[in-house]
């Protein structure tokens, strides 16, 4: 398969090394300093794009992806304003779009029960439930797109809850985010729900940033050949 790299920070040197390792060739990278290869035939060439960038400039990444005709992959976080419009695409052009907010597969696993353990405490009131999440001080969104996705599951299954907030001040319909900016941190998340007589968290810590280079280019892989906006959860099949 050949991929381009749109964004040449951590994330995606490891994505290359891993890319590599399994057999793929790197046909384009772009980053800040040669936006111009949008428009080269080598970027044109690629069967999928995988972009980690910036909030400022997801959007406009896909929209020149789009316009090359080159599958994206992103794992960008920041910019869901303009999902819609992706979508849109993806459904109206025939564009081919997989996004996940973070694409480790034990996160994703933890998505699954974040959702499964929401649907049980909405029969119990007596608990409240409230989140924390802790980055490196690099990291320019704040709530992380994971905990933003476990928030999602949260407030599609419990009941009595209807928004997140980064407010210290919460109401009992608020699901609390605490967002943690530190060293180097590559990514802890918590859920806890508290009652008067005890507690239940569960809590996923990663230990370094390739198991999301390798489901990104596990999304690659399940992408190329297909169309339409696609998740982890097509790729798990949860």
């Amino acid at each position: 398969m050949k991929i381009a790299l749109i964004g040449y920070g951590k994330m995606g040197k490891t994505i290359e090394q891993i890319a590599l390792e399994r057999g793929h060739r790197i046909v384009a990278v772009i980053d800040i300093q040669n936006p111009e290869a949008f428009g080269s035939d080598a970027f044109r060439s690629a069967d999928v794009a995988i972009e980690f960038t910036t909030p400022a400039t997801a959007f406009a990444n896909y929209m020149k992806c789009f316009e090359a005709g080159v599958p994206v992959v992103s794992g960008t976080t920041g910019w869901l304003d303009h999902i819609d419009e992706i979508k849109e695409k993806c459904e109206k052009e025939g564009k081919t779009f997989f996004y996940a907010s973070n694409f480790s597969i034990g996160v994703n696993i933890f998505f699954a029960l974040n959702r499964y353990l929401a649907r049980m405490m909405n029969r119990f009131p007596e608990y409240n439930v409230r989140m924390e999440e802790v980055h490196h001080i690099h990291k320019l969104d704040a709530p992380s797109g994971t905990a933003i996705t476990l928030a999602e599951g949260i407030l599609g299954n419990i009941d009595r809850k209807s928004r997140w907030t980064l407010e210290k001040e919460e109401t009992p319909a608020d699901v609390a985010i605490r967002a943690v900016r530190e060293g180097e941190v590559p990514g802890i998340h918590e859920v806890v729900y508290e009652s008067e007589a005890d507690s239940i968290s569960i809590r996923h810590s990663a230990a370094s940033r390739k198991g999301f280079a390798l489901g990104a280019v596990l999304a690659a892989e399940f992408t190329c050949g297909k169309k339409g906006f696609l998740g982890m959860d097509d790729m798990l099949d949860f």
